[in-house]
């Protein structure tokens, strides 16, 4: 059963970055914020705890690594091993954590843009430098540069902050390119950092292969950092795992300051144990169907509308990068788009120099919000 984004103005009462950023007349399509109701199970967790005032800070044992490892078998066909994880505030936070301690004060780290704009500030955060390795554009897709990664780990680059499924361009890495970028990984003594927090909402048909599970190579250079705030639009509670895939990298998880581990919400916790609970399956399985419908009306909208728009449909996501160069609206159309169509997206050259003529719209919404972007940014045209 499709699940439903909720009516505007009910939506407009929301007090979060995606709804408070901007006024009313504009529809805010920039953050990956979704419009639609809590999971069930969710919203019951979260009402429980209220009631029980359960406010206090999380237990230093908790069910939620035996949760995410039962959720990766059921949607993944991988069981990562419920000891090898720890969790903290969020998927940002993760990856700090993990990379100060792979590597030292100006050492290079692998990114492959266009890519999540925070990637750049939180490999500085960990007192790295960023080493760009631009995903290779096939004409048909997206896929990493694997003989750019290996020059650059080969000139030094001590580490690869991977982003699995990729954001913004909602690329599903292959297992034979996963493995091939582990082996690489090992042949250097790198490390591979996965951001995998899109992995949830990868569509059903496509083959989606956790970074660990790609491989022996993979489990002895990677690390993972997941989380249900993506999927079940939890990100203001404050939840991630950190997810090792050797003994070793155990070690290194366990070391971390408690403080690390006390950094993740209460709240953040309950729900994330709830969201990967097998009765929030059917609710996801719905979203994923809605999702669908979404991005394929989103590119029927682009094709009648918009025709000098390049899009291609995400495999996972909500996200939809989209190249508007053929508009003349310059290297950020979102600018022109925000002031005379009232659409907020994201602005393109957030992610990388290959952003510039790009703009990233939010679908996670309803058709009517869709439609009505795509036709405000039709109207300008002129």
């Amino acid at each position: 059963m499709r699940v439903k984004a909720l009516p505007l103005e009910q939506l407009r009462q929301r007090t979060s970055e995606k709804w408070r950023e901007y006024p009313e007349d504009v529809l805010p399509l920039f953050v990956a914020e979704t419009d639609f109701p809590l999971a069930p199970a969710v919203a019951r967790a979260l009402e429980h705890a209220v009631r029980l005032g359960d406010t206090g800070y999380i237990a230093s044992r908790t069910p939620l690594p035996q949760a995410y490892a039962a959720f990766a078998q059921r949607r993944f066909g991988w069981t990562p091993d419920a000891a090898r994880m720890r969790s903290t505030a969020d998927v940002s936070m993760g990856i700090v954590e993990l990379l100060r301690r792979v590597i030292a004060p100006g050492e290079r780290v692998i990114v492959n843009p266009p890519v999540y704009p925070p990637f750049y500030e939180l490999v500085e955060e960990a007192g790295g430098v960023v080493e760009r390795v631009p995903l290779r554009d096939t004409g048909g897709a997206w896929e990493l540069d694997l003989d750019g990664i290996a020059a650059a780990l080969a000139s030094g680059a001590r580490a690869v902050l991977l982003c699995n499924p990729h954001n913004p361009t909602g690329t599903v890495h292959s297992a034979e390119a996963l493995d091939a970028l582990a082996r690489l990984a090992r042949e250097h003594g790198a490390t591979v950092v996965s951001d995998e927090i899109h992995a949830p909402l990868v569509q059903r048909r496509v083959p989606f292969t956790p970074f660990l599970a790609s491989g022996d190579a993979a489990a002895e250079v990677g690390f993972a950092v997941v989380s249900a705030s993506k999927a079940f639009n939890l990100a203001g509670l404050k939840c991630a795992l950190m997810v090792a895939g050797s003994a070793e990298h155990a070690a290194l998880l366990r070391a971390l300051p408690v403080e690390v581990e006390w950094r993740t919400g209460q709240f953040g916790l309950l729900a994330a144990i709830a969201a990967f609970a097998p009765e929030s399956d059917e609710w996801l399985d719905g979203l994923l169907l809605t999702l669908d419908e979404n991005r394929r009306l989103l590119g029927s909208l682009l094709a009648e509308h918009l025709p000098e728009a390049r899009y291609r449909m995400p495999d996972a996501g909500y996200l939809a990068w989209i190249d508007l160069a053929g508009l003349g609206w310059g290297d950020n159309p979102a600018r022109r788009i925000l002031r005379e169509a009232k659409v907020a997206l994201h602005f393109g050259p957030a992610f990388g120099a290959e952003g510039r003529g790009h703009v990233r719209f939010n679908f996670g919404t309803s058709p009517e919000i869709i439609t009505e972007a795509v036709e405000r940014i039709a109207r300008i045209r002129g």
